[in-house]
């Protein structure tokens, strides 16, 4: 296996002269180097070939032991130096200091096709950053973890990607729920693939140290190499790369709305600079439409990230960024009219998302009132949001649409008279409002198709293939990787995908029940 190896990252920013894996307080550098654990039989239980082609890594690299101990950091590839990243964060709402990679490290740079990619293992083990932490990773989370990341890719969401996931054969003692029961389970190594893994945190640091210095020293090298469209290092490209920053983590956090995706911990240190979807950890896809619902067991009392605050998190985030660029622009105004402009940009993006569902593409004075009817109706019982919304686009007339979503319902008995009243006024809005559009019923059934996904990760999915997993069996976790490579396809053979969580799943650990051990 020969890769074109890069080295920016740790020839262009300040290393950590410390080369102690001891825990520690990291002042004035980017990074520390730091060597993955030797693990006891490594396995690599499954890979993604299309990322491995990015890589420009072949199908026979892939079945060599050096590709195995090299994605479960039994191995250090040749002439490089592995190295976890110092950033700080603010974790539910509150200034956490120092964070940094705690159980990630990353391997290398790698250019293929004019194209760069930082690999990184996540519980590959101890960093300086780990605190109290062992550094590793356990099965359960790591199998969400590498096949979310590639589901997103497919669903067209900005995101990190998946290379690898491997056994490691050592066991690993968590608490899954933080309630006094720890269990051990078995360790698990991902290898997990981004242009860059900075994240907020990563400015964030440097600005609440005063540390201008090296802040500009991050924010030069992160534009040099991945915003370099807009020019040499200046106020004025400052402002502008902030401005982008801003625009990505927005459109972002639009495709997580449109597709029903819960992060679940969208605290600081995980936001991606490049505005990419990043650490999935107790993430969750709706089941049943809920403005309210949050997967994450820690934020059940609160809910902070709960799924319809998601866009004002995104934007109290992008607070905490300015308020860290805000040394290399020394202006206020500027950071407050990108962040006034977000505003205005959600509401307008989330308003032609919201269309493009329903499959509405003309302008009308009434179309916002319409969606907020159907909001409203979708949470009067529970309504699955996949399901509803890729049954619309069969949509033809208002007589039968209360019958084309039935499959939708939760509970066919919660459906009072009442509530399908409201159901068939909907209805009957929306198809005088289509008939004001000039599609086909065809037409406007494949434009809804392309943005409502037919097959989403839900979490009882994941489960399954936890537990067949646990049990040596990896064929669910390839089964999914390829329905979830066409989300947005028919795929008839795989219609018992389409289908709602089912009941056993609605109070099971793992499937509505995460925490940030998941």
């Amino acid at each position: 296996m020969k890769l074109n190896i890069k080295n920016t990252f740790t020839k262009e920013l300040p290393a950590d002269p410390n080369l102690d894996n001891s825990r520690r307080q990291v002042t004035e550098a980017v990074f520390s180097y730091a060597t993955p654990k030797q693990t006891k039989a490594p396995k690599v239980i499954h890979t993604s070939k299309e990322m491995a082609d990015e890589l420009g890594i072949s199908e026979e690299d892939l079945q060599s032991e050096f590709f195995r101990d090299i994605v479960t950091g039994n191995q250090v590839y040749p002439n490089t130096k592995p190295y976890a990243m110092c950033y700080g964060g603010h974790q539910f709402g509150n200034w956490a200091g120092q964070l940094g990679d705690g159980r990630a490290i990353n391997l290398f740079e790698v250019e293929h096709q004019h194209k760069n990619w930082k690999v990184q293992l996540k519980g590959a083990g101890e960093t300086p950053y780990s605190r109290t932490a062992d550094g590793l990773a356990v099965l359960r989370s790591s199998i969400r973890e590498y096949l979310c990341a590639e589901a997103m890719f497919h669903l067209g969401v900005p995101t990190t990607r998946s290379l690898s996931l491997s056994l490691t054969d050592d066991d690993v003692l968590r608490d899954v729920l933080y309630n006094g029961n720890p269990a051990y389970e078995k360790g698990a190594i991902v290898s997990r693939i981004s242009p860059s893994f900075l994240r907020f945190g990563n400015f964030e640091i440097f600005a609440a140290r005063k540390d201008v210095k090296n802040l500009k020293n991050l924010v030069d090298y992160t534009i040099k190499h991945h915003f370099s469209h807009l020019g040499t290092a200046s106020k004025k490209t400052y402002i502008n790369f902030f401005k982008e920053v801003s625009e990505r983590t927005l459109d972002m956090i639009i495709h997580w709305q449109r597709v029903g995706f819960v992060h679940g911990v969208m605290n600081t240190d995980n936001m991606s600079i490049l505005g990419l979807t990043i650490d999935y950890g107790p993430y969750g896809w709706l089941e049943g439409f809920d403005f309210g619902w949050t997967p994450n067991t820690t934020d059940r009392q609160n809910k902070r990230y709960r799924y319809g605050n998601q866009p004002n998190i995104g934007l109290w985030n992008l607070y905490q960024l300015a308020n860290a660029l805000y040394p290399t622009i020394e202006e206020v105004e500027p950071l407050e009219a990108v962040l006034n402009q977000y505003k205005i940009d959600f509401e307008e993006k989330s308003f032609k998302m919201m269309k493009s569902k329903l499959g509405l593409f003309s302008d009308n004075k009434h179309d916002v009132q319409l969606i907020q009817n159907l909001e409203d109706t979708l949470q009067l019982v529970e309504t699955d949001m996949t399901i509803f919304f890729r049954l619309l686009s069969d949509f033809s007339d208002a007589k039968s649409g209360l019958n084309l979503i039935e499959k939708a319902f939760y509970n066919l008995d919660d459906v009072s008279d009442e509530i399908k009243r409201l159901w068939n006024l909907w209805f009957n809005s929306y198809f005088e409002r289509l008939q004001k559009e000039t599609l086909s019923n065809s037409e406007r059934k494949e434009k809804m198709d392309a943005v409502n996904p037919k097959y989403v990760l839900r979490n009882y999915m994941a489960q399954l293939a936890i537990d067949a997993a646990d049990d040596g069996d990896y064929s669910l976790i390839d089964e999914l990787n390829q329905l979830l490579k066409k989300p947005y396809s028919e795929q008839p053979e795989n219609e018992k995908w389409f289908a709602k969580r089912p009941e056993w799943a609605r109070n099971k650990v793992g499937c509505s029940m995460l925490s940030c051990s998941s």
